[in-house]
């Protein structure tokens, strides 16, 4: 069976090198807010072209802590897309803020830029774009809209590191450097990265990162992921405990050497699907002008997927799906007041998308094998 991912792959290529990591971080044994997660963060700010960035515990978390940095409290709404994974919406009610949801583009998954303005009320004050399967929203649109109605805007990055954007509209000539290609996490307020195992940048457990250029979103964060102190019994607001360690950041470190050549062994592998596919049946990821996809996941579509799904499995092929029901139809989110049809474009993804094999080490002639197998394949 050729599986969805497959970590074991990664790890005998670089076994080594986490070794004399991880041993190092047991040598000093400073587990906790040390040089490891001081170096990683230095390390990913010069990578993403940032000011600051601050390790903490979770994807999760990174999405709530910058919402609350960025002033986002109860009462408040923040805009995102309806098609996702429910830790965009839950950093928003964390803060006690109300998710306005907005149906997905079904080009590319993401938050339809179209429709967001529709949504905007007096009680809005930011927008979360989702970088949904590793490639990037609108973003030029988005910051357009949040400037026009001074909204902030937190990126969810958490299946985008390493992805691109040319952000040749929309921005004022004041906003220096920004002109070009930026990076996923490097166009709004702030930008929240997740380092779950399975993703471009895994750790090995839980961890995340916030991003931001911003000093007073900064400073914030440092205060908000550990317990609000400002030194080691003085507390100057009520914090959280919220910090990345020092074992997961020796890993990172390690893997964000070879985060563009595993990127750009994603992107490769996505253009052999596109090249060998030949059953117009099965709708291939598209990649959007303008845009650098770096294929977190390799996301088709069928109107068969159940199917798809059994005939694949059969043939040794692994699959996946992410995801099977829109946030406006989660029963956590009930309280929203959505309803069935409200989203027409998140519901027809959910009901179609499948994930199929792409990680870096997955080899092209097992692609090629998945190619064949898919051309076979009728509804």
């Amino acid at each position: 069976m050729i599986p969805v991912t497959d970590l074991s792959r990664q790890y005998k290529i670089i076994k080594n090198e986490l070794a004399r990591a991880m041993n190092a971080v047991f040598a000093h044994s400073n587990y906790i807010l040390g040089e490891e997660v001081k170096t990683l963060e230095k390390e990913m700010a010069r990578y993403l072209k940032v000011k600051y960035a601050v390790g903490v515990n979770s994807g999760t978390d990174a999405l709530f802590l910058a919402l609350k940095a960025c002033g986002i409290k109860e009462g408040d709404e923040v805009i995102t897309s309806a098609f996702g994974y429910i830790a965009s919406v839950l950093g928003i009610s964390f803060c006690g803020a109300k998710p306005v949801l907005v149906d997905a583009d079904p080009r590319d998954y993401n938050i339809n830029t179209a429709l967001i303005e529709k949504a905007i009320t007096k009680k809005t004050k930011a927008i979360l774009p989702v970088h949904l399967y590793g490639q990037t929203c609108n973003m030029p649109e988005i910051m357009r809209i949040a400037r026009k109605y001074r909204l902030k805007v937190v990126e969810d990055c958490a299946q985008a590191h390493g992805a691109r954007q040319q952000m040749t509209a929309g921005l004022r000539p004041a906003d220096v450097g920004r002109q070009g290609w930026q990076m996923a996490g490097a166009m709004g307020e702030a930008g929240c990265f997740s380092f779950y195992p399975t993703k471009n940048l895994g750790a090995y457990g839980d961890g995340g990162m916030v991003v931001t250029n911003n000093a007073k979103i900064y400073q914030q964060l440092l205060l908000l992921r550990d317990y609000g102190r400002r030194d080691r019994y003085q507390f100057a607001i009520k914090g959280y405990n919220s910090r990345l360690d020092e074992l997961q950041a020796a890993v990172l470190r390690v893997k964000l050497k070879h985060l563009d050549s595993w990127n750009r062994q994603r992107r490769s592998l996505a253009q052999l699907y596109r090249e060998k596919s030949t059953n117009r049946k099965i709708v291939l990821p598209m990649e959007l002008p303008g845009r650098r996809h770096v294929y977190h996941l390799f996301v088709a579509r069928s109107q068969q997927r159940k199917k798809l799904q059994g005939y694949l499995a059969k043939n040794g092929v692994g699959t996946a799906i992410h995801y099977p029901i829109p946030l406006h139809l989660q029963e956590a989110y009930r309280d929203l007041g959505y309803q069935r049809g409200d989203f027409p474009q998140a519901e027809k993804l959910a009901r179609e998308v499948v994930s199929l094999p792409l990680y870096p080490e997955l080899r092209p002639a097992e692609v090629k094998m998945i190619c064949r197998k898919l051309a076979e394949y009728k509804e």
